[in-house]
Protein backbone atom coordinates (compact mmCIF):
# COMPACT_ATOMS: atom_id res chain seq x y z
CA UNK A 1 0.00 0.00 0.00
CA UNK A 2 1.14 3.50 -0.76
CA UNK A 3 1.08 6.49 1.59
CA UNK A 4 -2.03 8.07 0.21
CA UNK A 5 -5.24 9.23 1.88
CA UNK A 6 -7.06 6.10 0.76
CA UNK A 7 -5.03 3.00 -0.11
CA UNK A 8 -6.22 0.40 -2.62
CA UNK A 9 -4.81 -3.11 -2.53
CA UNK A 10 -5.88 -6.05 -4.70
CA UNK A 11 -5.98 -9.47 -3.03
CA UNK A 12 -7.32 -11.93 -5.58
CA UNK A 13 -11.00 -11.10 -6.15
CA UNK A 14 -11.09 -8.77 -3.12
CA UNK A 15 -10.29 -5.05 -3.29
CA UNK A 16 -9.06 -3.80 0.07
CA UNK A 17 -9.94 -0.10 0.47
CA UNK A 18 -8.25 1.50 3.47
CA UNK A 19 -8.80 4.96 4.95
CA UNK A 20 -5.14 5.66 5.46
CA UNK A 21 -4.55 8.46 7.99
CA UNK A 22 -4.02 6.54 11.25
CA UNK A 23 -2.01 9.38 12.82
CA UNK A 24 -5.16 11.54 12.53
CA UNK A 25 -7.58 8.76 13.54
CA UNK A 26 -8.55 8.58 9.86
CA UNK A 27 -10.58 11.79 10.15
CA UNK A 28 -12.49 12.54 6.97
CA UNK A 29 -11.35 15.54 4.94
CA UNK A 30 -11.38 16.46 1.25
CA UNK A 31 -8.50 14.09 0.46
CA UNK A 32 -10.31 11.16 2.08
CA UNK A 33 -13.52 11.97 0.20
CA UNK A 34 -11.68 12.16 -3.14
CA UNK A 35 -9.71 9.02 -2.35
CA UNK A 36 -12.80 7.00 -1.51
CA UNK A 37 -14.63 8.23 -4.60
CA UNK A 38 -11.67 7.16 -6.75
CA UNK A 39 -11.45 3.79 -4.97
CA UNK A 40 -15.14 2.94 -5.51
CA UNK A 41 -14.85 4.00 -9.15
CA UNK A 42 -11.80 1.79 -9.63
CA UNK A 43 -13.51 -1.11 -7.87
CA UNK A 44 -16.54 -0.92 -10.15
CA UNK A 45 -14.42 -0.63 -13.29
CA UNK A 46 -12.51 -3.88 -12.65
CA UNK A 47 -14.58 -7.02 -13.25
CA UNK A 48 -11.94 -9.17 -11.54
CA UNK A 49 -12.67 -7.42 -8.23
CA UNK A 50 -15.88 -8.97 -6.89
CA UNK A 51 -15.97 -7.76 -3.28
CA UNK A 52 -14.60 -4.69 -1.50
CA UNK A 53 -13.19 -4.83 2.03
CA UNK A 54 -13.41 -1.39 3.64
CA UNK A 55 -11.12 -0.67 6.62
CA UNK A 56 -9.43 2.08 8.56
CA UNK A 57 -5.66 2.01 9.02
CA UNK A 58 -4.30 1.55 12.52
CA UNK A 59 -5.94 0.10 15.60
CA UNK A 60 -7.52 3.21 17.15
CA UNK A 61 -10.24 4.16 14.68
CA UNK A 62 -12.05 3.13 11.54
CA UNK A 63 -12.55 6.88 11.37
CA UNK A 64 -13.14 9.47 14.08
CA UNK A 65 -15.51 11.32 11.74
CA UNK A 66 -15.11 14.59 9.90
CA UNK A 67 -12.07 16.78 10.38
CA UNK A 68 -13.80 19.73 12.08
CA UNK A 69 -11.05 22.07 10.94
CA UNK A 70 -11.83 21.22 7.31
CA UNK A 71 -15.30 19.66 7.15
CA UNK A 72 -15.98 18.18 3.70
CA UNK A 73 -19.46 19.23 2.61
CA UNK A 74 -19.52 16.77 -0.30
CA UNK A 75 -19.31 13.55 1.72
CA UNK A 76 -21.88 11.97 -0.61
CA UNK A 77 -19.10 11.53 -3.19
CA UNK A 78 -17.32 9.08 -0.88
CA UNK A 79 -20.34 6.91 -0.10
CA UNK A 80 -20.81 3.68 -2.07
CA UNK A 81 -24.27 3.60 -3.59
CA UNK A 82 -24.58 7.38 -3.38
CA UNK A 83 -21.62 9.22 -4.92
CA UNK A 84 -20.61 6.14 -6.90
CA UNK A 85 -23.08 3.46 -7.99
CA UNK A 86 -21.78 0.28 -6.35
CA UNK A 87 -23.70 -2.95 -6.89
CA UNK A 88 -20.89 -5.29 -5.82
CA UNK A 89 -20.81 -6.54 -2.21
CA UNK A 90 -18.99 -4.43 0.38
CA UNK A 91 -17.66 -5.79 3.68
CA UNK A 92 -16.63 -3.31 6.38
CA UNK A 93 -14.16 -4.12 9.18
CA UNK A 94 -14.34 -1.77 12.16
CA UNK A 95 -11.86 -1.39 15.00
CA UNK A 96 -11.89 1.45 17.50
CA UNK A 97 -13.94 4.57 16.84
CA UNK A 98 -16.51 4.69 14.04
CA UNK A 99 -17.92 8.20 14.21
CA UNK A 100 -20.15 10.41 12.05
CA UNK A 101 -19.31 9.82 8.40
CA UNK A 102 -17.83 6.49 9.43
CA UNK A 103 -21.28 5.36 10.48
CA UNK A 104 -22.64 6.49 7.11
CA UNK A 105 -19.95 4.47 5.31
CA UNK A 106 -20.57 1.35 7.37
CA UNK A 107 -24.34 1.81 7.11
CA UNK A 108 -23.95 1.42 3.35
CA UNK A 109 -21.81 -1.71 3.65
CA UNK A 110 -23.55 -5.07 3.14
CA UNK A 111 -21.62 -6.85 5.88
CA UNK A 112 -19.98 -5.38 8.99
CA UNK A 113 -17.46 -7.21 11.15
CA UNK A 114 -16.66 -5.38 14.39
CA UNK A 115 -13.73 -5.76 16.72
CA UNK A 116 -14.61 -6.05 20.40
CA UNK A 117 -13.26 -2.54 20.97
CA UNK A 118 -15.37 -0.95 18.21
CA UNK A 119 -17.39 2.09 19.25
CA UNK A 120 -20.12 3.63 17.08
CA UNK A 121 -21.57 7.14 17.36
CA UNK A 122 -23.15 9.89 15.33
CA UNK A 123 -22.62 13.00 17.48
CA UNK A 124 -23.44 15.78 15.02
CA UNK A 125 -26.31 17.10 17.16
CA UNK A 126 -23.70 17.85 19.84
CA UNK A 127 -21.90 20.31 17.57
CA UNK A 128 -24.91 21.83 15.85
CA UNK A 129 -24.42 20.30 12.42
CA UNK A 130 -25.68 17.47 10.23
CA UNK A 131 -25.47 16.56 6.57
CA UNK A 132 -28.42 14.20 6.87
CA UNK A 133 -26.99 11.13 5.12
CA UNK A 134 -27.40 9.13 8.35
CA UNK A 135 -31.21 9.27 8.00
CA UNK A 136 -31.06 5.98 6.09
CA UNK A 137 -30.01 4.27 9.31
CA UNK A 138 -33.68 4.13 10.35
CA UNK A 139 -34.30 1.79 7.41
CA UNK A 140 -31.48 -0.54 8.40
CA UNK A 141 -31.84 -1.01 12.16
CA UNK A 142 -34.88 -0.60 14.45
CA UNK A 143 -36.30 2.92 14.21
CA UNK A 144 -36.01 3.85 17.87
CA UNK A 145 -32.41 2.65 18.10
CA UNK A 146 -31.55 4.74 15.06
CA UNK A 147 -33.24 7.76 16.60
CA UNK A 148 -31.40 7.19 19.88
CA UNK A 149 -28.10 7.28 18.03
CA UNK A 150 -29.02 10.38 16.04
CA UNK A 151 -30.81 12.42 18.70
CA UNK A 152 -28.70 11.52 21.73
CA UNK A 153 -25.36 11.41 19.96
CA UNK A 154 -24.16 8.79 22.42
CA UNK A 155 -21.85 5.86 21.77
CA UNK A 156 -22.78 2.20 21.48
CA UNK A 157 -20.27 -0.60 21.76
CA UNK A 158 -19.69 -3.50 19.39
CA UNK A 159 -21.93 -5.89 21.32
CA UNK A 160 -24.84 -3.45 21.22
CA UNK A 161 -24.25 -2.86 17.49
CA UNK A 162 -24.50 -6.62 16.99
CA UNK A 163 -27.64 -6.91 19.12
CA UNK A 164 -29.50 -4.26 17.10
CA UNK A 165 -28.41 -5.69 13.75
CA UNK A 166 -25.82 -3.12 12.72
CA UNK A 167 -22.93 -5.63 12.92
CA UNK A 168 -22.87 -9.21 11.63
CA UNK A 169 -20.19 -10.45 14.00
CA UNK A 170 -18.01 -9.28 16.89
CA UNK A 171 -14.51 -10.71 17.07
CA UNK A 172 -11.27 -10.07 18.99
CA UNK A 173 -9.29 -7.20 17.50
CA UNK A 174 -6.42 -9.57 16.72
CA UNK A 175 -8.63 -11.58 14.35
CA UNK A 176 -10.67 -8.73 12.82
CA UNK A 177 -8.76 -8.38 9.57
CA UNK A 178 -8.50 -12.12 9.03
CA UNK A 179 -12.20 -12.65 9.75
CA UNK A 180 -13.37 -9.81 7.51
CA UNK A 181 -11.14 -10.98 4.67
CA UNK A 182 -12.49 -14.51 5.11
CA UNK A 183 -16.08 -13.26 4.79
CA UNK A 184 -15.15 -11.18 1.73
CA UNK A 185 -13.32 -14.10 0.10
CA UNK A 186 -16.22 -16.48 0.72
CA UNK A 187 -18.67 -14.02 -0.85
CA UNK A 188 -16.30 -13.50 -3.80
CA UNK A 189 -16.22 -17.27 -4.42
CA UNK A 190 -19.91 -17.30 -5.28
CA UNK A 191 -21.51 -16.39 -8.61
CA UNK A 192 -21.14 -12.61 -9.07
CA UNK A 193 -24.19 -11.99 -11.26
CA UNK A 194 -26.83 -13.07 -8.71
CA UNK A 195 -24.87 -11.40 -5.91
CA UNK A 196 -24.96 -8.08 -7.75
CA UNK A 197 -28.58 -8.53 -8.81
CA UNK A 198 -29.65 -9.23 -5.23
CA UNK A 199 -27.80 -6.15 -4.00
CA UNK A 200 -29.54 -4.03 -6.65
CA UNK A 201 -32.93 -5.48 -5.70
CA UNK A 202 -32.30 -4.77 -2.02
CA UNK A 203 -31.25 -1.24 -2.88
CA UNK A 204 -34.57 -0.76 -4.67
CA UNK A 205 -36.57 -1.59 -1.52
CA UNK A 206 -34.28 0.14 1.00
CA UNK A 207 -35.67 3.48 2.26
CA UNK A 208 -33.52 6.50 1.37
CA UNK A 209 -33.39 9.82 3.14
CA UNK A 210 -33.55 13.18 1.31
CA UNK A 211 -29.78 13.75 1.43
CA UNK A 212 -29.10 10.29 0.08
CA UNK A 213 -31.51 10.79 -2.82
CA UNK A 214 -30.04 14.22 -3.50
CA UNK A 215 -26.51 12.79 -3.44
CA UNK A 216 -27.42 10.12 -6.00
CA UNK A 217 -28.94 12.78 -8.27
CA UNK A 218 -25.97 15.11 -7.79
CA UNK A 219 -23.50 12.36 -8.70
CA UNK A 220 -25.40 11.68 -11.93
CA UNK A 221 -25.50 15.38 -12.80
CA UNK A 222 -21.77 15.64 -12.06
CA UNK A 223 -21.15 12.77 -14.50
CA UNK A 224 -23.09 14.59 -17.23
CA UNK A 225 -21.17 17.80 -16.56
CA UNK A 226 -17.87 15.93 -16.93
CA UNK A 227 -18.92 13.98 -20.02
CA UNK A 228 -17.39 14.03 -23.48
CA UNK A 229 -20.83 14.74 -24.90
CA UNK A 230 -21.23 17.92 -22.85
CA UNK A 231 -17.86 19.17 -24.08
CA UNK A 232 -18.87 18.29 -27.64
CA UNK A 233 -22.26 19.95 -27.24
CA UNK A 234 -20.68 23.21 -26.10
CA UNK A 235 -18.07 23.11 -28.85
CA UNK A 236 -20.72 22.43 -31.51
CA UNK A 237 -22.87 25.28 -30.24
CA UNK A 238 -20.06 27.81 -30.55
CA UNK A 239 -18.89 26.33 -33.86
CA UNK A 240 -22.47 26.48 -35.18
CA UNK A 241 -22.40 22.85 -36.31
CA UNK A 242 -24.29 19.63 -35.57
CA UNK A 243 -22.82 17.89 -32.48
CA UNK A 244 -21.40 14.38 -32.78
CA UNK A 245 -22.44 12.69 -29.54
CA UNK A 246 -20.71 9.48 -28.41
CA UNK A 247 -22.75 8.59 -25.34
CA UNK A 248 -19.89 9.09 -22.93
Amino acid sequence: MTEQAVAYCVEGPVARIVINRPDRLNRIDAAIVSGLEAAWTRFMADDTQRVALLMGAGDRAFTAGADLSAVPHDLYRAIPGVGVAVDKPVVAAVQGYCVGGGMVLTMMADILIAAEDARFSYPEVKIGFSGGLIAGLAGRIPHKIAMELMLMGETIDARRAYEVGFANAVVPAATLERTALDWATRIAAHAPLPSRMLKRFVSDVMPRGPTERAGIARAQVDAINASVDWAEGRAAFFDKRTPRFEGR
